[in-house]
């Protein structure tokens, strides 16, 4: 009987028929929603001599999709790259006609006998997703958005579609994506190579493309010495791709979401230990991987098959193993799930940290959940994780963890609190925020982490859908120019209701949720992160070897990745990051 009740409260999510997911939440071909903002007319389209045009661009402009490109037309472009890197070019099509079944091949790199095969290069046409704007007052985008009238909408370039055949309409413009991840055994040298866009009613483009192979190596992303923690929802999938919670069906969907994490070098996997830990602020809000159940004569019993399944799945399969961060103790709205024998009902204790009644629900869980972690060999790897709440309430939660096994970590996302943060194995607080210099240096010597975190608060730097592509890019050298050991951000794929149409969200600027579009789909913004944390990791290779002017150099533009650099330099985030890679490729 408990294993049915268990199966029912779990497995809360029913198929849908394959033409109600095809309509409501394509994985496939799709169409885009209607800009309404301003742009080129058709007479200036039709003024064009030659109809389809093809041209490298950059990737640090989203292309808007109803003007003719500002682009200096040009047929080859020159990249360089570390062995084992992923570097990225962006090309742009634009046409005044039809086009019908445009489709991208790449041919292998060759330099001599040489070659990078073209199974290491990935092409993907740039589709277009509704985004919003900052607050009104442009320093932030924290703010309730109900009505998505008010805000200045408009389609931009971010997702990179998997759809490898797609028909282009008349007078629209259409990004193409190359990204090249150089295998770690290549020969330094030079590599040619070309990109060719053929289709059914028109004349087959082709672009050429280099990428000197420099004779440095870049690890691979496990490897990475920044802590990178990019928070998961499995119950988004779930929803989206309208399997059982849980199931076969959900854990093949979310493999090749959770891998391309695993990819960008995430160390930490992410866990609910309660019903709505923040209140049901996403789109899906998320469960609690384990089943409490307080039995008739008073006593709890406690069911981890779904934790064991989610974190088996991510270590063992998807090879995210550093941390299992479990939220969390304190939610916003301090009610506690539970089901009751006695009533045969779910129910929930209201209760705040320092009364009995929380003692008594938390303090008896963590004695069974330690229990269980040692027994499983997780427990050096698991913390018990809060984010930012009132410093009293912390104090006593703190309290009710040590007292149930005093070994346990804890970790916190917000302000820095000097009162606790002994007891922080890792700490991330907001963007703009620092550390003493002492205390950072002993939480170091300690083995504990001092991160850096960025939300909806920052105006810039951000990922937001509308934020320049370089701000992604910028925000982990920020990290790195900070001192900091790692960077948190709160969401990667906490989709919108309609996530490949439409970005924006009640809550927050668009794309403050998600960065990884179903599919999967990468995305301008994830693709540019990943280049700021493969630069980090270039740092503290080169700063391993260099001395004297050279070692100076470097960190002289690393340092003014910080607020105060970007008042000093007043360049733009797309400015100091390709000046910094210039540097980073001739060291």
């Amino acid at each position: 009987m408990r294993n049915t009740i268990i199966l029912s409260f779990l497995l809360a999510v029913s198929p849908l028929c394959f033409a109600q997911q095809a309509e409501k939440y394509p994985l496939g071909q799709y169409e885009e929603l209607t800009d309404t903002k301003p742009h080129d007319s058709d007479e200036v389209w039709d003024q064009l001599k030659v109809a389809t045009q093809l041209s490298w661009g950059t990737t640090d402009i989203r292309y808007k999709k109803l003007d003719i490109p500002d682009v200096q037309k040009t047929t080859r472009i020159q990249l360089k790259a570390w062995k084992g890197e992923r570097v990225n070019a962006q090309a742009v099509l634009w046409t005044k006609a039809d086009l019908e079944e445009a489709t991208i091949t790449v041919s292998e790199l060759k330099s001599g006998s040489s070659v990078i095969p073209a199974s290491a290069i990935t092409t993907n046409f740039v589709r277009y997703v509704m985004t919003d704007e900052l607050n009104k007052d442009k320093k932030g985008a924290c703010s309730k958005r109900p009505n998505k009238a008010e805000w200045d909408s408009s389609i931009v370039a971010d997702v990179l579609d998997i759809v490898k055949i797609q028909d282009i309409k008349a007078r629209t413009t259409r990004p193409i994506w190359l990204n090249v991840w150089v295998p770690s055994d290549t020969r330094a040298g030079k590599y040619k190579g070309t990109l060719t866009v053929s289709g059914k009613n028109f004349q087959a483009m082709n672009l050429q493309f280099e990428i000197q192979v420099l004779n440095r190596t870049l690890p691979n992303p496990k490897e990475w010495v920044l802590h990178l923690d990019l928070w998961q929802n499995p119950y988004a999938v779930a929803r989206y791709y309208q399997v059982p919670l849980w199931s076969k069906e959900h854990f093949d969907a979310m493999r090749p979401i959770m891998k391309m994490l695993a990819n960008a070098g995430q160390r930490a996997i992410t866990t609910s230990i309660m019903h709505k830990p923040w209140a049901g602020q996403t789109e899906d809000h998320f469960d609690s991987m384990v089943f409490r159940m307080k039995k008739l004569d008073g006593t709890w019993e406690y069911d981890y098959t779904v934790f064991d399944k989610w974190v088996e799945f991510m270590m063992n399969e998807i090879g995210i193993d550093e941390m299992i961060s479990c939220y969390t103790l304190i939610p916003w709205a301090l009610t506690f799930d539970y089901y009751d024998q006695a009533t045969n009902r779910v129910q929930f204790v209201n209760t705040k940290p320092g009364e009995a009644a929380y003692t008594e629900y938390w303090g008896t869980f963590l004695k069974d959940f330690s229990r269980h972690l040692r027994q499983k060999g997780w427990f050096e790897k698991t913390a018990i994780s809060m984010d930012e709440r009132p410093m009293e309430a912390m104090r006593e939660a703190i309290k009710v963890i040590k007292d149930a096994d005093p070994e346990f970590k804890i970790t916190l996302a917000g302000n820095y609190h000097p009162e606790i943060q002994e007891d922080l194995y890792y700490i991330a607080i907001p963007y703009g925020h620092k550390y003493p210099e002492d205390v950072k240096a002993e939480r170091k010597r300690k083995g504990q982490y001092s991160c850096v975190y960025t939300c909806c608060a920052e105006a810039f730097p951000n990922t937001f859908t509308f934020s320049d592509p370089a701000e992604a890019t910028w925000t982990p050298l920020h990290a790195l120019a900070g001192g900091y050991d790692g960077y948190l951000r709160w969401a990667v794929q906490s989709w919108v209701a309609d996530p490949l149409r439409d970005s924006r969200f009640r809550t927050w600027a668009a794309g403050d949720t998600y960065s990884i579009y179903p599919g999967p789909r990468s995305s301008i913004r994830f693709e540019r992160l990943i280049e700021g944390l493969q630069d980090c990791e270039k740092v503290r290779i080169l700063r391993e070897g260099l001395k004297g002017s050279k070692l100076e150099k470097l960190n002289k533009a690393v340092s003014m990745f910080t607020p105060e650099g970007v008042e000093q330099t007043q360049k733009s985030a797309s400015e100091m990051v390709n000046e910094l890679n210039s540097l980073l490729n001739s060291l």
